[in-house]
């Protein structure tokens, strides 16, 4: 029997995933990882919590070790050993111990590439200071650099990872300052959706900087971009990451537009021998079909078996990326899948925006969170191009359900008749997805149009008149300026209060508005709803004044 070599570079999710699956289908086959770090198996997304203290053993974050792997699965697995060159007519790598310097040379039948990719550190004036978060040596050095005690702490960069290393520095008891170069936190999310988030770290004590960037790092403090000086006793970047190419590149195997390596539909570079996986590898994009890079250790982990399988002589199937993700912080839960608004519209495409305000379950069953979900659907097919959700318990669970419609190709519309699992303390007997799925219906059967908080002003400028269908009571609350009320209930015996041409209809969060619409279309008038209710205009308003606001303050410290 002909023996199989395969030798795997990089383990964690990707490479591990194709090692042990591969030694699965395949019991006589000689498989040898090989690894840079010094840990080949490891929870890397858990290493915030580590470093917050909520995971409080380091050992938890270790899941194997070489000594388990080799006993378990019989693999050689060599950690501190870099793979230094490929060549791939022999068909041999070039390896390297980091330890002793000795190199060697080993050789494959088939070759699996998983580098993953390398944080990006700006080059700043003081940027040696600057931690990361990628690995345990990161975390190790992290955990050093707490232990003289600091009183502040620097994040730069407001994505997922960043709100998860604000969250973990505040529950150390540090004083913490998020810096972002964007007008928002969490760039995969639109401005309305993202506004509460960035609200909900200030209430943490959290100093928000948007729009701003770190020009230079001290001893203990940093400069901005708008020459405030912030206190920065820890400085830790969490701006991104790059694709680690360079032995792909060395070996001349194709790298695709977006700079990562270039696969097939069945995970083969432009070798047929050596196959890629990981945050390294272009992934497919499911709205546009266009390459893009998506760094998910989901995926990774995924698409380390499916390479095991083609490997193997299977036949598979990748599926496009939606780039679903999920992070919590300070109590909330913030989720998106797929595309957002924002770059919808900058792609010109026809679409439909749908937002509601439900609860995590029903409200008569004590502990109900309040949410925000975002559906945003393609105008001429129905189709599903994202969600987003942001609020308490559940908001994971219904972009899970969005994120599985999409891969099934179930259409906005159909997201009504979805089955789900109803029980008071879970959900509402109309969940909040079907709930979407109603609204969506609604408008593609042109029963209610609507427009979006963004869209509010023009329209008012053309001349229609703003109703709110509120009580009375939640008008002297809080109310959009300029708008009329005329209560839901009172609407039929009121509507000659109401003036000619268009009515844009809100309440709180749409379904009244909704009620309103149908009401008045069937007495003749014009009328659309704003989406969403006052709750979506004011996150959306509340955005759009922090932006000008900001502005403002540039153009003043410019002059």
């Amino acid at each position: 029997m002909t023996q199989n070599r395969y030798v795997i570079i990089g383990g964690v999710a990707g490479g591990m995933s194709a090692a042990t699956r591969l030694r699965r289908l395949d019991e006589n086959a000689t498989i040898t990882v090989f690894e840079r770090g010094g840990h080949v198996s490891f929870a890397n997304c858990g290493l915030p919590y580590y470093l917050g203290g909520v995971i409080e053993e380091r050992s938890s974050l270790l899941l194997q070790t070489p000594a388990t792997l080799g006993a378990r699965f019989n693999l050689d697995v060599r950690v501190r050993t870099e793979v230094i060159g490929i060549d791939i007519a022999a068909k041999t790598v070039r390896v390297r111990d980091l330890g002793t310097g000795h190199e060697s040379t080993e050789a494959y039948n088939a070759l699996v590439l998983s580098p993953g990719a390398s944080p990006v550190r700006p080059p700043l004036p003081g940027g040696e200071r600057m931690l990361t978060l990628r690995d345990i040596d990161d975390v190790d050095a992290a955990m050093r650099a707490l232990e003289v005690a600091p009183t502040s702490a620097l994040v730069i960069g407001a994505g997922f990872i960043g709100l998860e290393m604000v969250e973990n520095l505040v529950h150390r008891g540090l004083e913490v300052t998020l810096v972002e170069l964007g007008n928002q936190v969490l760039p995969p999310l639109d401005s309305e959706m993202a506004g509460p988030v960035a609200e909900r770290l200030r209430a943490a004590g959290v100093s928000v900087r948007l729009g701003t960037q770190v020009a230079e790092i001290g001893e203990n403090t940093a400069t901005l971009s708008d020459g405030s000086v912030v206190a920065a006793d820890f400085v830790l970047a969490a701006i991104g990451v790059r694709p680690d190419t360079a032995l792909a590149k060395a070996a001349g195997l194709t790298l695709g537009e977006r700079g990562g390596i270039a696969v097939d539909d069945q995970l083969r570079t432009s070798d047929p021998d050596i196959y890629a996986i990981g945050d390294a590898v272009e992934k497919t994009d499911a709205i546009s079909g266009e390459q893009r890079l998506v760094a998910l250790a989901g995926l990774g982990n995924r698409h380390g078996r499916l390479v095991a399988d083609v490997i193997s002589g299977k036949t598979i199937r990748v599926r496009p990326a939606l780039g679903t993700a999920v992070v919590g912080m300070m109590g909330l839960t913030i989720a998106s899948t797929g595309w957002n608004e924002k770059l919808l519209r900058a792609r010109g495409r026809n679409i439909r925006v749908f937002h509601t305000h439900p609860a995590s379950h029903t409200g008569y069953y004590p502990g109900a969170e309040s949410m925000a979900l975002k559906l945003v659907v393609d105008a001429d097919t129905d189709a599903i191009l994202g969600a987003q959700g942001v609020g308490g318990g559940g908001v994971d669970k219904r972009i899970d359900v969005i994120a599985t419609a999409m891969a099934g190709g179930i259409t906005a519309s159909e997201l009504a008749d979805l089955e789900l699992a109803y029980a008071p303390q879970f959900s509402s007997a109309k969940d909040p997805v079907n709930m979407l799925g109603y609204v969506a219906l609604n408008a593609a059967e042109g029963l209610t149009p609507s427009v979006q908080w963004h869209e509010l002003d023009a329209a008012r400028a053309a001349g229609a008149t703003l109703v709110d269908v509120r009580t009375a009571g939640e008008y002297a609350e809080a109310a959009i300026p300029g708008s009329i009320n005329i209560p839901l209930d009172d609407i039929r015996a009121r509507q000659a209060e109401l003036p000619a041409g268009r009515l844009i209809v809100h309440c709180k969060v749409g379904q009244r508005g909704h009620t309103a619409v149908r009401l008045l279309a069937q007495l003749g008038r014009d009328a659309v709803n704003l989406d969403g209710g006052y709750l979506t205009w004011a996150a959306g308003a509340d955005a759009a004044q922090s932006d000008r606001e900001r502005a403002d303050a540039l153009q003043f410290a410019g002059a």
